[in-house]
């Protein structure tokens, strides 16, 4: 027989193979789903039924590469994505043609000045280089990408000391930021520990910034990369708890003893986290639960509120007493909500005398390892609302001048960071753009423990993906590209730093072309919460 008759043979087998398949596969279906009563569509299509799950389960991932436009996608945009990936990568935050942005949507923008300052005019501190890491393109075509990493030594792009943030000025140990972005609360067990050692490394080479446990307490990665901590402490008391759950002071006094604590934050709320925390039992180590002090493999449900805390003095009065137990700045983290309990709080503050050393502010559409529909979708106040409704409350009762704001809630561009920085903000924290700095794909997965990436997840198998030595890199340059174009957008609106950028260099331009300043945008915001809370 020739080559092109056994050609012939094999082909016309595979196709009564394939033939004999599909008619055995129809009708092992449709005999295993006559019976089910689960399923309507699988009891009379059985086989394109499934072909219809299949293609509901992968989705989300169709419409993210190949049905989104850029500008689409939830919660951050594909142009979101990569701006983060390509500043980590590249150190790049350049494009071409053209701004996606919908200019006819209502929306923030930051008034420029007719005469910027040059680069010679600003004040930065480039003193102390910064060694890095940053890819090289050789070729980029449809169907290959060759980079490699090229050793750079690059500008750090940091406040100058003087300039730069401090709290916990009247304590013995205070802390001045240099950057004025950090990284938000990530637990570990939440994240897994190669991806909380990269942040801990990258944050630290960065210099000037900051990494924010989490409430699930001081792991050894949080230290491995000896980054400044900012130590978070959630209502489970995790970290410094005794083992009937209740408070420690002596545990407290050995974690903030730390020379890696800078400062301790309570979590009264963290955007979609209002319910609490959360974390499957599957993601619960033995090394977890240890540092936890909680039973490993156990799913953990953390209060939405400290047990022994039910008021604002009660809280300002716990804040006072971690403060003289370590002498280091103390702050706690809420989400902004009924505007009565933010007047409260504030007048509370008042009358004691009492004013914490930072409020962290995480808006409704702040991230979450696990948390319900309803709260993540509804509950809490954007951050662009939040925030200018803390700072002017603080100024009316003339405390403002004795607290910082830390803001956060998708604060991940340089752009994003300056409007809140004029709206009241005197730090930034971002979460999730770290995430995508060390690996992060937006699967959607961190809930599950079967992150792809090796980033939300505590599996050793799916942890291996995510190489340290790597990725420390992108969270240095990332930190670096957000300072950076910080620093460009005070020189555009005619500021020598990022520090003195106000409601001043903010517009608001509302649906009928109408534009406000930050401050009238702030004045009409608080002449509505005055007539809310004074009726």
């Amino acid at each position: 027989m020739t080559f092109l008759t056994w050609v012939a043979i094999i082909a016309n087998v595979l196709i009564i193979s394939i033939i004999l398949l599909l008619i055995l596969t129809f009708l092992f279906f449709r005999f295993k789903d006559a019976g089910q009563n689960q399923h309507s569509v699988l009891r009379n299509f059985p086989v394109l039924g499934r072909v219809r799950y299949f293609l509901e389960k992968i989705g989300p991932e169709i419409r993210q590469y190949l049905f989104h436009n850029d500008n689409e996608g939830r919660p951050f945009s594909r142009k979101d994505y990569l701006a983060v990936v390509l500043a980590g990568k590249y150190k790049s935050r350049i494009g071409g043609f053209g701004s996606q942005r919908d200019f006819t949507q209502p929306g923030f923008y930051i008034n420029n000045s007719m005469f910027p300052l040059q680069s010679t005019e600003i004040d930065v501190d480039q003193s102390e280089q910064i060694h890095t890491q940053i890819y090289e393109v050789e070729e980029d075509t449809i169907f290959t990408r060759k980079e490699h990493q090229e050793k750079k030594t690059v500008d750090p792009y940091l406040i100058p000391k003087e300039q730069g943030v401090t709290i916990g000025q009247d304590l013995q140990y205070p802390h001045t930021f240099q950057r004025l972005i950090g990284q938000s609360a990530m637990s570990y067990g939440a994240l897994g520990k190669n991806a909380i050692k990269t942040l801990s490394i990258g944050i630290h080479d960065a210099k000037g910034s900051w990494m924010n446990t989490g409430e699930g307490g001081i792991s050894p990665h949080h230290l491995h990369g000896e980054a400044d901590l900012i130590f978070q402490i959630g209502p489970s008391l995790f970290g410094v708890r005794n083992l009937d759950g209740t408070f420690s002071e002596e545990l407290y006094k050995e974690k903030v003893a730390l020379n890696n604590v800078k400062a301790v934050e309570l979590k009264l709320g963290q955007g979609a986290k209002t319910r609490g925390g959360h974390v499957e039992g599957e993601k619960v180590t033995e090394e977890i639960a240890e540092i936890r002090n909680v039973e490993p493999f156990k799913t953990i449900n953390s209060p939405n509120r400290f047990e022994f805390i039910d008021n604002s003095h009660e809280l300002l009065h716990f804040v006072q007493k971690l403060r003289e137990l370590g002498q280091k700045p103390v702050g706690f983290k809420i989400v902004v909500g009924n505007i009565d309990d933010i007047k409260q709080l504030v007048q509370a503050m008042k009358e004691t005398n009492i004013v914490p050393d930072f409020i962290s502010i995480d808006g409704g559409e702040g991230g979450t390892g696990a948390s319900y529909q309803e709260l993540e979708d509804s509950v809490g106040l954007p951050i662009l609302t939040a925030l200018p409704i803390v700072d002017m409350m603080l100024t009316h009762y003339g405390l403002r001048e004795r607290t910082k704001i830390i803001s956060s809630g998708k604060l991940i561009s340089p752009d994003k960071v300056a409007i809140a920085l004029g709206l009241g903000a005197d730090l930034i924290q971002v979460a999730r753009s770290m995430m995508m700095s060390v690996g992060c794909i937006m699967a959607l997965q961190c809930h599950t423990n079967e992150c792809p990436v090796g980033v939300a997840t505590t599996n050793p198998k799916l942890e291996r993906g995510l190489v340290i030595e790597e990725k420390r890199y992108r969270v240095t340059n990332y930190l670096i590209a957000l300072s950076e174009g910080l620093y460009n957008v005070s020189a555009a609106v005619g500021v020598a730093t990022p520090t003195q950028i106000n409601a001043s260099h903010i517009a608001y331009r509302n649906e009928y072309g109408e534009v406000a300043n930050g401050y009238e945008y702030k004045a009409k915001l608080w002449q509505t919460i005055r007539q809310r809370t004074e009726s």
